[in-house]
């Protein structure tokens, strides 16, 4: 009896503990143990709860699962392909085929949305909207190849200092072959005699009779005023210019000009940078407006001067050689030639006879108008580098004045040598060089210079001894520049302490003043619109000439 007792004791332990779950150390009290039915059903419970779902959009829906972090037992593996087979069977096949790409557990309105997903995208694809938009986008336009236009090649400037050429000098440019173009070649004049053709005028047109009366015309000769500033005052300003006072003579660029000293009509004389030589008379009929136009020279006329009786017209030039016109004989007399451009010249003697004339080398040539040929009597070397100015003194012919290169000095002929002339009187140093020196017109007791620096000086010469006192200083713009000819400060033969000089202010003007540096007068006006570089008052009438850089010439005067 106690055995079985005993075994049925046993039997009941081992039931409890398999009806008994093993118990947690962190949990309070017994935990009733549950069936394995149970079990599996809330494993099931547990598996049904959905992974998040990865939607897309496009027709087939592929299926991805999320892996679980946590860790999955053998068994939940098993109840998981059994629950797989289960849910296959609670679907048919035409649910499948109509929602393919499906995932478990969407819900209604999940597989609504995909439904219409896959609407649109069928719907997009009907319309063929990739090849609409690729027909309608614009072919790009094919460039047609411009062709090069061929641009004309423009000559190369060169600097004059690098080809060794004067400033002053034409310029001709190299024009490349590309252009066909040569630059028009000045025709050497021959050596001897030039008829005295004016290019304006037809061949079988000879001159007018009315030039030369005026041209043979005895000058009147006036006292000159040294003291009676007013009445000068009043006679300039007496002086005026209109549009008949405003005329054309040569082409480019005036270099020199002159009054003839007829005092019945006013005669002119201008030339330019290309030995062209235009003679002008105000309110003549004859010519070109009363324009005579010659060509004695082929490069510019630096200075010109008329002589007394027999009147004629000296010009000298840069191509080297020194003529008289002469209307009697209609010719161009050919008087001195030279290697060298000549710059300016004087006249030694009171019948105008002999000549002495400077050149750009340096050197003084003594010529003699009555001596056959062109050769000179004598030569002097003054300056080593230039000359830019000689002028004989009016009363003591045998000193004359030379404006060298950056100095000023008095000469006495009768003392020169070949080289190193000895100095009879100094007229002071130059920091530039320097444009002219110029004797008063009847006592020679005053030289003018102007200067590079800006500088008009007058000096005191009565005396030839050691070096001339200083009077005055006058400051004055100088700088032309390369198109203009240079300012010079120019006597009045009827005053005897005044001089005229042209004025580079943009209000352009001719300025006159006295040796004490005290402006007279300026004259001004609406005609006068350029700088006049070339100043000269006539020699017996109240008449002033200005010219300017293209070929014009403007002359003031109190009859009109």
């Amino acid at each position: 009896m106690d055995i079985d007792k005993s075994a049925e004791s046993l039997k009941s332990m081992h039931v409890l503990l398999e009806r008994t779950p093993p118990q947690n150390p962190g949990m309070d009290g017994p935990i009733r143990r549950s069936s394995r039915r149970i079990r599996e059903r809330q494993n099931y419970e547990k598996k049904e709860i959905l992974s998040p779902k990865c939607l897309t959009y496009s027709s087939e829906v592929t299926r991805t699962r999320v892996k679980r972090k946590r860790s999955v037992s053998e068994e939940d593996k098993k109840v998981q392909k059994r629950k797989a087979k289960s849910n296959k069977s609670h679907f048919n096949k035409t649910d499948e085929d109509s929602l393919k790409g499906h995932r478990e557990g969407l819900s209604e309105y999940e597989l609504k949305r995909l439904k219409t997903i896959r609407q649109n995208q069928a719907f997009l694809s009907s319309l063929n909207l990739c090849q609409i938009s690729a027909a309608l986008t614009p072919r790009p336009k094919q460039t047609q190849k411009k062709e090069k236009k061929v641009t004309e090649m423009l000559p190369v400037r060169k600097s004059l200092r690098l080809q060794n050429k004067d400033v002053l000098t034409p310029l001709t440019l190299e024009v490349t072959a590309a252009v066909n173009k040569e630059p028009e070649k000045q025709i050497e004049k021959p050596p001897g005699l030039i008829p005295l053709d004016p290019v304006n005028l037809d061949e079988h047109v000879g001159l007018p009779e009315d030039l030369l009366k005026i041209w043979n015309e005895c000058p009147i000769k006036q006292k000159t005023e040294t003291s009676d500033l007013k009445s000068y005052q009043k006679r300039l300003q007496e002086m005026s210019i209109d549009d008949s006072g405003v005329v054309k003579v040569v082409r480019d660029r005036i270099c020199s000009a002159a009054f003839h000293p007829a005092s019945s009509s006013l005669l002119m004389a201008a030339g330019n940078i290309w030995g062209q030589l235009g003679l002008l008379k105000m309110g003549a009929k004859w010519g070109d407006g009363g324009i005579l136009l010659f060509e004695p020279h082929s490069k510019p006329i630096s200075c010109m001067a008329f002589s007394s009786q027999p009147s004629n017209l000296i010009t000298v030039s840069y191509d080297g050689s020194a003529r008289s016109m002469d209307l009697e004989k209609a010719v161009f007399d050919e008087l001195y030639r030279s290697a060298f451009g000549l710059k300016s010249f004087d006249f030694m003697s009171s019948d105008c006879s002999t000549l002495l004339i400077g050149d750009w080398s340096g050197d003084v040539a003594v010529v003699d108008r009555r001596t056959p040929g062109t050769s000179y009597e004598s030569l002097h070397t003054m300056d080593p580098k230039t000359l830019r100015c000689i002028h004989v003194h009016p009363v003591q012919q045998q000193y004359f004045v030379v404006a060298e290169n950056r100095s000023v000095h008095i000469y006495d002929l009768r003392s020169l040598k070949r080289r190193n002339s000895q100095v009879v009187c100094g007229l002071g140093s130059y920091s530039h060089s320097i444009s002219s020196a110029y004797f008063s017109p009847v006592s020679g007791n005053r030289v003018v210079t102007t200067s590079m620096d800006n500088k008009i000086r007058v000096f005191n010469t009565s005396k030839m001894v050691g070096s001339a006192p200083l009077l005055k200083s006058i400051t004055h713009y100088m700088h032309t520049g390369r198109w203009l000819t240079k300012l010079s400060a120019m006597w009045d033969p009827k005053q005897e302490d005044c001089f005229v000089i042209g004025n580079l202010d943009r209000c352009r003007k001719i300025q006159v003043y006295h040796e004490s540096g005290c402006l007279l007068h300026t004259f001004q006006s609406e005609h006068l619109t350029t700088v006049c570089s070339i100043t000269a008052f006539h020699p017996s009438r109240n008449a002033l000439l200005g010219a300017n850089s293209s070929g014009r010439l403007r002359v003031f005067s109190d009859q009109y």
